[in-house]
């Protein structure tokens, strides 16, 4: 895959989640829109996209878009998001049934424009850490994950989480998966917290931000509130503005770290 890491030499931050549909792309908007407001030239990767909508110039992503849209990214929609399929399907099962192999060398060269562009580089998963994403050896015996996506990159990795019942097992198991590979895990993102009402559509919400901290021993860095589905659609450049503040609690900057690869070359 990449032999002796990235080796990138800007500032970066690796979100990944728990699961598919806990909130990646709303975090990774929020998280660059908040860099961009300390103003730092902002630079977002998308590697890896499935389900994406076919235009006249090709596969495109709504979360690259998204993403792009606000760390106000100027790079190419290309580079941010390089590696493209349209069956919604995790990235291996997505690249043996389209035969299209993932153009790994396309994907280095996208990051590395990245990373000499910008202050800064916010890198967003696909699905959760184990998420297949190439079959690397060309058989059954070697696959390449997200986590090992993340080793190679580097950089401190903040998890998404959802606020309900089962959380709890789900962002125990991936803080533990992320440090047991020898990355930063820079903290937690709680999404979809319904405050007050908690109580009463789901009891382990009030207590499982505690939780996750008492379990993994790392911090909740954003509680983002539940909105109405209608006002989150960072495709079409809305976030509410409940969500960024949210998000705002954290000092981002000081989040970012350094890469310092870990894979020597799967």
């Amino acid at each position: 895959m990449f032999d002796g890491g990235m080796k990138l030499q800007s500032k970066g931050l690796f979100v990944t989640g728990t699961d598919t549909g806990v909130g990646k792309t709303v975090a990774t908007c929020a998280i660059a829109w908040q860099l961009r407001k300390r103003g730092l030239r902002v630079n977002v990767c998308k590697p890896f996209a499935t389900g994406c909508r076919r235009d006249r110039e090709g596969l495109v992503s709504e979360d690259a878009e998204a993403v792009a849209h606000f760390a106000d990214c100027r790079q190419p929609l290309h580079v941010v998001n390089p590696i493209r399929y349209a069956q919604p399907l995790a990235p291996a099962v997505a690249a043996e049934v389209e035969k299209k192999p993932v153009d790994w060398a396309g994907l280095t060269r996208a990051i590395q424009v990245l990373d000499q562009t910008g202050d800064a580089l916010v890198v967003e998963g696909v699905g959760g850490l184990l998420v297949p994403i190439d079959n690397g050896k060309g058989n059954d015996t070697f696959i390449v994950t997200v986590l090992d996506l993340a080793c190679a990159i580097g950089y401190p990795v903040a998890v998404v989480a959802r606020a309900t019942l089962g959380t709890l097992n789900h962002t125990a198991m991936t803080v533990r998966l992320i440090q047991q590979a020898g990355l930063c895990v820079a903290g937690v993102i709680v999404n979809g917290y319904e405050g007050d009402i908690a109580r009463a559509s789901d009891a382990s919400m009030a207590t499982n931000r505690e939780w996750i901290t008492r379990m993994t021993g790392v911090p909740i860095l954003a509680t983002v509130p539940r909105c109405d589905p209608q006002n989150v659609q960072p495709q079409h450049g809305l976030l509410p503005g409940e969500v960024l503040d949210a998000v705002g609690m954290t000092y981002w900057p000081g989040v970012l770290g350094g890469s310092e690869p870990l894979v020597k070359g799967a």
